[in-house]
């Protein structure tokens, strides 16, 4: 093709107009025509998805739509069967009768010394518990580490600590009374394996579920009652205190805590 000066002009003045306006590369080596290209059907997201390989996900973990009454049932006997705690363990990670499994990350059974000077019962892992398995490992159970440090116990030696609930919660909401009685007949084999010389309820959940009443943590924490766990010829002394979740956004009542803290000790010296 032969151009002429007024051709080659034009072509210039294109040329610089396309480099003023940013276009410094050329990508192809012929003009595309954009109204054929948009005239084409695109590809739906449907055949794009079936193209591609799929990988079968893991199938959750099957749990049971069993009426409530066989639920507590089936419960009852697998907790009254196990002999050591790591029966119980057994007995836990086998039963698909609580929702939560399917939603938790790992179960949490609990961990200390056994048999123990005092157990401590929370109500259900929180997020960090739950990635690790283990009861009381988060900021909460920081605090309580230094909160039984005071009266001389620890985790390590005289203290064991677990939750009514071995799952956590989605979101950490709070359970149902479903999830809850689903799992009751575990922890109350649990305190009878442990076997303490006091047990302490922390927090309004457990503390109402574990002794059955109905009134706040405010009105049952420092005081002794008498829990009777199935399975043990005896009952244990039992105190219900304030979360340390619940102290570290009110650590004015501290004060109450180390009351009850007190009181423990003092329980656990033979006076009170």
């Amino acid at each position: 093709m032969i151009f002429d000066a007024e051709d080659r002009a034009s072509l210039l003045a294109a040329l610089a107009f396309h480099v003023a306006a940013g276009a410094d590369e050329a990508i192809a080596d012929g003009p595309v025509d954009r109204f054929a290209a948009r005239a084409m059907p695109a590809p739906s997201p449907q055949a794009a998805v079936s193209a591609a390989p799929r990988t079968p996900a893991a199938p959750p973990p099957t749990v049971s739509l069993a009426p409530t009454a066989v639920v507590d049932a089936a419960a009852r006997s697998a907790a009254a069967s196990a002999g050591t705690l790591e029966e119980l363990r057994a007995a836990l990670a086998a039963f698909n009768g609580c929702p939560l499994k399917a939603t938790a990350t790992n179960m949490v059974f609990g961990a200390g010394a056994s048999p123990a000077e005092v157990m401590l019962v929370g109500e259900a892992p929180g997020a960090d518990e739950d990635r690790q398995g283990l009861p009381f490992v988060g900021a909460s159970g920081k605090l309580l580490d230094i909160m039984l440090g005071w009266i001389g116990l620890d985790r390590a030696t005289n203290a064991y600590i677990s939750n009514i609930l071995p799952w956590r919660p989605p979101g950490n909401r709070q359970p149902t009374q479903a999830e809850v009685a689903a799992c009751l007949p575990f922890i109350e084999r649990h305190v009878a394996l442990v076997a303490p010389k006091v047990v302490v309820f922390l927090g309004g959940t457990s503390a109402k579920t574990m002794l059955c009443r109905a009134d706040g943590i405010t009105r049952l924490r420092g005081r002794w009652y008498d829990y009777r766990p199935a399975g043990l010829d005896r009952p244990i002394p039992a105190m219900a205190t304030l979360h340390p979740a619940y102290l570290l956004r009110q650590p004015a009542m501290k004060r109450q805590a180390w009351r009850d803290l007190l009181a423990i000790r003092e329980r656990l010296d033979g006076g009170g």
